[in-house]
């Protein structure tokens, strides 16, 4: 199986094109530092000087052999070189790109870091590079994508912690975050657990560095194990609180193909908070932890609810670990809704 490249490298690819273009040095493949994975060679499709400053370039998606929905997609980088301002480069969200709920552009940390090390020693002195990325499919594939629920509105993000897309069956990317705590626990026994990009940006905004932030998917229990057996002294659970709450109820592989009891799990809570019986049994009756949650904002007591959900991840996580390698590890939790804003 053949490996590709993630999003944000072929934007990159398509910004150095143009750039090269106003420079008149028009190259139809271009060479990008990858960062931790080397040197890559990159195809581009087309590329076009507007005028003296300005230039157009698109480079086509190729995931390599992975389920991936931009396989195919044109990533065009639309750029201009002006007068040197506060920065030398300036990257711009164009059409189907998305944006977070605060309205930046959804841009992580992977594609500034390829932008500087790359674009930058292209530029002339006193020479700044705006650079609007533009995905024509973006709006539509996003779609299909759970963007939405992790804070990315409008369209796709160029998000990655890796140049390199890997195509991993189940178990490789099991063992690929294992590997990834493995590597951070020896450099940090205070580690933030993460689900999804909204919990990976909660978990920033609260100070924690990229060298202590662990990515789990599903495997929150086989993870909490493997981090106290390598000497892990305190972790931070984060994400959005419909995956997270599943742990309040014993359940620690939080796939919806293995258990989904998200409602139960809110119902028990409301119980034990003495919740008004009608309000109890509207919340039995709703379709997503979600819609409860806007339903106990508007009853004013979703504070309340989640606040003790959080408390029962938090006991439920130390006992877990306790069972299974009878070492004892600090757990805080921290929960966030779909836009990434704390619900306690």
């Amino acid at each position: 199986m053949k490996s590709g490249y993630t999003l944000p490298v072929f934007a990159i690819a398509a910004a150095k094109a143009a750039i090269l273009a106003i420079l008149k040095k028009n190259s139809s493949s271009i060479e990008l530092n990858l960062l931790e994975s080397g040197l890559g060679i990159l195809e581009i499709s087309q590329s076009a000087i507007i005028d003296e400053n300005i230039a157009i370039a698109i480079a086509i998606s190729n995931p390599g052999d992975n389920l991936d929905l931009t396989a195919g997609t044109p990533v065009w980088a639309w750029v201009k070189l002006e007068s040197l301002g506060a920065e030398r480069i300036i990257l711009e969200a164009g059409e189907g790109l998305g944006r977070t709920a605060s309205g930046e552009p959804a841009i992580y940390r992977l594609a500034r870091d390829l932008a500087e090390v790359n674009l930058i020693p292209l530029l002339p002195k006193n020479i700044t590079a705006r650079i609007r990325f533009v995905l024509p499919e973006g709006r539509a594939l996003a779609k299909r994508t759970s963007n939405a629920a992790f804070g990315i509105l409008e369209g796709l993000s160029l998000l990655g912690t890796s140049a390199i897309s890997k195509p991993l069956s189940v178990e490789d990317k099991l063992a690929e975050f294992r590997a990834d705590l493995q590597a951070k626990a020896v450099k940090s026994h205070q580690l933030a657990f993460y689900i999804g990009a909204n919990g990976y940006q909660v978990a920033q905004n609260l100070g924690f560095q990229p060298t202590q932030l662990v990515q789990t998917a599903n495997w929150v229990g086989a993870m909490l194990v493997e981090s106290a057996l390598l000497g892990v002294t305190s972790i931070t659970l984060v994400g959005y609180h419909g995956k997270l709450l599943k742990l309040a109820g014993g359940i620690f592989n939080t796939s919806s193909h293995l258990a989904d009891a998200r409602i139960d799990i809110l119902v028990r809570a409301a119980v034990h908070e003495q919740l008004p019986y009608a309000l109890i049994r509207e919340i039995e009756s709703l379709p997503t932890a979600e819609a409860v949650h806007k339903l106990l904002v508007q009853h004013n007591c979703d504070r309340q609810i989640f606040q003790y959900l959080t408390e029962q991840i938090t006991q439920r996580s130390t006992a877990y670990i306790q069972k299974y390698t009878d070492r004892q590890i600090e757990i805080k939790t921290i929960l966030c809704d779909r836009l990434g804003q704390l619900v306690v």
